[in-house]
């Protein structure tokens, strides 16, 4: 999962970076001011945008009003120190799936993010399944009928990933740009190896194979006999 965190307090950005990076794996980019999170959100493929609403140059609120008008649909958590109702109500009304006052426990905003995440790809609860492979968003545990199989970090964002999108070509370019930040190109060449360990460890005793490669286009992760 990819997020964009908007906020122009430099101290509070690198702690919900750091928050995000450690405690959920996602990647992470970071704008200080209105403007350029604007372009950041409309020219990549976010899974989450983290908005504050006091910002230099665009402020929030129009800043979201852009976002939406331009039919970007990526879910929107705001942040911000003003919680009244009529703030957050503006909020809403501008297009925002949730809100956040400040000062909040980290435990909250990482539970916010997440439940906005699976909400966004269509998943009511931590589990996503694929026949009978079963990836526990939430504690980071995969198993394949009833089979433990451990994961290194990159694999398992991967695995969920085409999880979260099964029974859909997912291309090289979109996986890269949801694994790995702004410097996504010099890692332009791990896939094809992540993709090989996951079908190792994944297909075993004549289970049949999950991802299919559809060459030229990228990978699915395909429920069996579909």
């Amino acid at each position: 999962m990819r997020a964009l965190v908007i906020e122009d307090e430099p101290r509070l950005a690198r702690n919900i970076a750091r928050m995000l990076r450690e405690e959920v794996g996602y990647a992470v980019d970071v704008s200080g001011d209105g403007e350029d999170g604007l372009h950041m959100a409309r020219t990549n493929p976010y899974d989450i945008v983290i908005l504050d609403l006091m910002l230099p140059r665009l402020d929030g609120l129009s800043l979201l009003r852009q976002l939406r008008s331009d039919s970007v649909t990526t879910p929107v958590l705001i942040l911000t120190a003003r919680g009244g109702t009529d703030d957050v109500v503006a909020g809403l009304d501008a297009g925002s799936d949730d809100y956040l006052t400040k000062p909040f426990e980290a435990a909250e905003l990482l539970a916010r993010c997440k439940a906005l995440v699976r909400r966004s790809y269509g998943s009511a609860d931590d589990a996503v399944r694929v026949g009978d492979l079963v990836i526990d968003t939430g504690a980071r545990r995969v198993t394949r009928g009833g089979r433990r199989i451990v994961l290194p970090p990159m694999e398992y964002h991967l695995l969920e990933y085409l999880a979260r999108r099964k029974n859909e070509v997912v291309s090289k370019t979109e996986i890269l740009e949801h694994l790995y930040e702004f410097d996504w190109e010099r890692f332009s060449n791990v896939i094809e190896v992540y993709i090989s360990a996951l079908r190792r460890k994944l297909d075993q005793d004549g289970e049949p194979g999950l991802i299919v490669t559809h060459r030229g286009m990228g990978y699915m992760l395909q429920e069996p006999g579909e």
